[in-house]
């Protein structure tokens, strides 16, 4: 892309921010019912052993971060008068995500385990892809649509707050409204029929949300076309390499992507085993659990105001590494809770203090990595004469998800070398000990070691309008 670009585009309205963010939402939910409940569906509900469904998933992720570079790539040598860059794929992945993902949620209960891993490998590899061909254009759109400093935590900050929306639906309105305990299943989340009810409503969710993106956003079309520069169809493997091989030159681009993949491991280990922990180490019900999650991401979402004034007034640098002392301050308090197990189990208030600190810690770092991605492809623009905002966040997501797939095998592995049998309304001492230790200590080590990397960083305000004036110029 040329540097040029119109006046238009540098504030953004309210309701076209809110629009865009909007999108996210397909993502997310649909993304965070598979990462909050997948491995206990399959280990639980389904009875498949931990270490197949950790490959399962690990494959899955694989692939979805394998593709995701390869999808920036064809999204920023797409030149389509009508569509643009991104909108066709949006529009695309919108409608398959939400056809796919009802399949995964319905798989017959009767099959025998080796049908059910092999349905949900690829059900699994579909739904990713389908994720693939909409998130990263979606992301990439949120970075083209102004080049002002502030404007672009804007963006991502309501990005975020309905992307957090997504993982409040998943975790908390799921348990509310489809894990709800009766007389056969006190504890709700044991219930086999909730889940397909969950797919179904995620599936819809998705399908609007995208479809409102995709209509609110589409009027940039032709004023984004005018900066793409023309006769560039380099889109084969050579330009690939070189494109991929280009962003990971790029230092502080390189400082933010790893920082964001240790935090996104922590997310991981959430993920993957946080309904083992709150379920057998703590004792908790869909309602209990549906409390923590519920404050955790209210407090996420409330706090994005406050995170954008935050990075405004000290920069984005220094937000992130306050976030993620929030974060770590979180993680040594479950720390201390998982020791004093026995004594908290099912009493919500002692895990207040957590979900109130993870919950602000979570806000920023979700909001400022990606504004600061925004950031380092202008000092790319400037070495290189050309916007690669397709394959930037193609990369990133490329990174962390490769890192999460090492992190989810290994956790279905764990499950099984800890004794863990889905069978056992109780697990032995041992297991729920090591179930909640290895979530909360893997959680302080992925943090410390992400702040070692953004610490790294040396992009601030001063230094991109001093580059953004350098490229005004040429």
């Amino acid at each position: 892309m040329h540097r040029k670009q119109t006046k238009a585009l540098r504030n953004i309205s309210l309701i076209d921010k809110i629009g865009y963010g909007a999108g996210n939402l397909t993502f997310g939910v649909v993304m965070q019912i598979i990462s909050t409940y997948m491995v206990f569906y399959s280990t639980v509900i389904h009875g498949l052993p931990g270490s197949i469904i950790g490959l399962a998933i690990g494959l899955s992720v694989i692939w979805d971060a394998i593709s995701d570079p390869i999808m920036g790539h064809i999204s920023d040598y797409t030149n389509s008068k009508k569509f643009g860059r991104r909108h066709l794929y949006i529009l695309i992945g919108t409608v398959s995500i939400a056809f796919f993902n009802f399949f995964l949620w319905d798989l017959p209960s009767g099959l025998p385990a080796i049908w059910k891993a092999a349905l949900i490998i690829t059900l699994l590899m579909v739904v990713k892809t389908c994720t693939t061909i909409y998130s990263v254009p979606h992301t990439a759109l949120g970075a083209e649509l102004t080049d002002d400093y502030n404007e672009r935590s804007s963006i991502q900050g309501i990005r975020t707050i309905f992307f957090i929306l997504g993982l409040f639906s998943a975790n908390v309105m799921g348990m509310f409204l489809f894990f709800r305990p009766t007389p056969e299943y006190p504890q709700g989340q044991m219930n086999p029929a909730a889940y397909r009810n969950m797919g179904i409503t995620a599936s819809v969710i998705a399908l609007l949300f995208g479809l409102i993106c995709h209509f609110t956003t589409r009027k940039y079309i032709p004023v984004l076309n005018e900066n793409v520069k023309p006769g560039n169809n380099k889109h084969g493997i050579r330009e690939l390499y070189h494109s991929i091989s280009s962003a990971m030159a790029n230092a502080d681009y390189r400082y933010v992507v790893i920082g964001y993949m240790l935090t996104n491991i922590a997310s991981a280990l959430i993920g993957a085993i946080g309904m083992h922990v709150f379920t057998y180490t703590f004792r908790f019900g869909n309602y209990g659990i549906a409390l923590i999650f519920g404050i955790l991401f209210g407090v996420s979402i409330l706090s994005q105001p406050v995170w954008i004034k935050i990075s405004a007034k000290i920069d984005k640098k220094p937000a992130v590494l306050l976030g993620l002392g929030s974060s770590a301050a979180a993680a040594l308090y479950f720390l201390i809770l998982v020791f004093m197990r026995n004594s908290v189990a099912d009493q919500a208030q002692w895990f207040l203090p957590f979900a109130v600190l993870s919950g602000f810690g979570m806000g920023g770092l979700f909001t400022m990595p990606l504004s600061m991605i925004a950031d380092t492809i202008d000092v790319e623009e400037l070495a290189s004469g050309e916007r690669k905002e397709g394959v930037y966040y193609g990369c990133m997501t490329l990174c962390y998800k490769l890192s999460q797939s090492v992190a989810i095998f290994v956790l279905g592995v764990f499950l099984d070398l800890v004794s863990f049998d889905s069978s056992l309304p109780v697990q032995p001492s041992g297991t729920v000990l090591a179930l909640g230790l290895s979530l909360a200590v893997g959680c302080i080590l992925s943090i410390i070691a992400a702040m070692l990397s953004y610490s790294r960083y040396s992009l601030d305000q001063k230094k991109i309008a001093q580059v953004q004036q350098q490229l005004s110029m040429k």
